[in-house]
């Protein structure tokens, strides 16, 4: 269907609407024929600056459109290029600038001093309550940083927004060790899924580090690492002689004895390592397919934290293994433990040490 709109008695062919901008201004897009649709600027179709992006679009040039000075959206490329977004963990910059880029789309051509907490309420009322907060923490941090150096609020309109509440949940299910069972009767030795699991069962890691997680990184027996999502360290025994609660056992070595060696454990068909969003996406797969419906690769780590508490770990030990920063952390992971387990201290299936042929495999 061809689309045209006229401007001035000038006829703008490809032009489409699609919703309004806060400043009441059409949503217009350039559709052309097997071509991506290329979003025009927040601007009157007549206005001069309007006119040139629609020339340089049609031409197939980019189409710049520059914030106007103290606008939302000026500040938020300021924000993007400061030093208090650039010092945030890569994780942190990620989701932050999702919601950042969406902020933008919506309220860029708006005056940053004129920027309310109705607005910023506005904005959250149409998300659910989880990415509702997200935003919220994007909106804090930009506020913030807008408020006391970037010299762009005349006060901060995020402090005054208070985060929805959240549906009472424990968040991912843990496994049980029926589960376990249940997953490894199902998946063999010599398949990827089963060495995925294991890799997570053995190191207690979240999916986003147990993909970078490789042979290269054991010292002295002991999987040292940093985690991706908060920055601190965690420490696992791969060949060292490990304590009774620890629960070692030689199924991820016999996994290793019957896969290629690569740099990291996790890797695709093709040898490259998996990243965290397919490998998350795909370790669920594999558990729907054992009949583990609702479980994922996070439960295991809430596992083996309910396990070190049952077994007597301390929680400076669950911690240590777990990478967790503070004791309510750890005690909010072991919260599906046994209590009878733990008051009994029951350990089975511990032996002290592993054997040369399980070291030689995890090397």
């Amino acid at each position: 269907m061809r689309r045209h709109s006229q401007s001035n008695g000038v006829r703008l062919k490809g032009l489409s609407q699609s919703g309004v901008w806060p400043s009441g201004n059409p949503r217009w897009y350039l559709r052309q024929a097997g071509q991506k649709a290329i979003p025009m600027p927040d601007l009157p179709k007549g206005h001069p600056k309007f006119l040139a992006a629609y020339a340089a679009a049609l031409a197939g040039k980019p189409v710049v459109t520059r914030p106007e000075a103290g606008s939302i959206g000026a500040m938020v490329a300021a924000f993007l290029a400061s030093a208090r977004y650039q010092n945030l963990r890569p994780s942190t910059r990620a989701y932050m600038r999702r919601n950042i880029e969406a902020i933008r789309a919506t309220w860029g051509a708006a005056q940053a001093s004129t920027l309310a907490a109705t607005h910023i309420r506005a904005d959250l009322a149409k998300l659910s309550p989880h990415p509702a907060n997200q935003r919220l923490r994007a909106w804090r941090a930009l506020c913030r940083w807008g408020f006391e150096e970037g010299a762009m609020l005349p006060s901060d309109p995020a402090a005054e927004v208070r985060k929805r509440a959240l549906p009472a949940s424990d968040g991912h299910k843990a496994w049980t060790r029926d589960d376990v069972q249940k997953f490894r009767d199902h998946w063999p030795h010599d398949t990827p899924q089963r060495l995925a699991f294991e890799v997570i069962h053995r190191t207690g890691a979240a999916m986003a580090d147990a993909c970078s997680i490789g042979p290269g990184m054991i010292r002295d027996g002991w999987l040292i690492y940093t985690r991706t999502k908060s920055g601190s360290q965690a420490v696992c025994p791969m060949t060292a002689a490990a304590p009774a609660w620890f629960e070692h056992d030689d199924h991820l070595a016999e996994c290793l004895r019957r896969q290629p060696r690569h740099l990291t454990y996790l890797v695709t068909a093709q040898g490259a390592p998996r990243s965290q969003k397919a490998a998350s996406q795909w370790f669920a797969a594999a558990c729907r397919a054992a009949g583990l419906t609702g479980l994922t690769a996070h439960g295991i780590r809430k596992h083996r934290a309910a396990v070190f508490q049952e077994n007597g770990a301390t929680a400076d030990q669950r911690m240590a293994i777990l990478g967790h920063e503070t004791e309510s952390e750890a005690r909010r992971y072991a919260r599906s433990a046994d209590l009878v387990r733990t008051v009994a201290g029951q350990v089975s299936n511990s032996p002290a040490q592993v054997g040369k042929d399980q070291a030689s495999a995890l090397k």
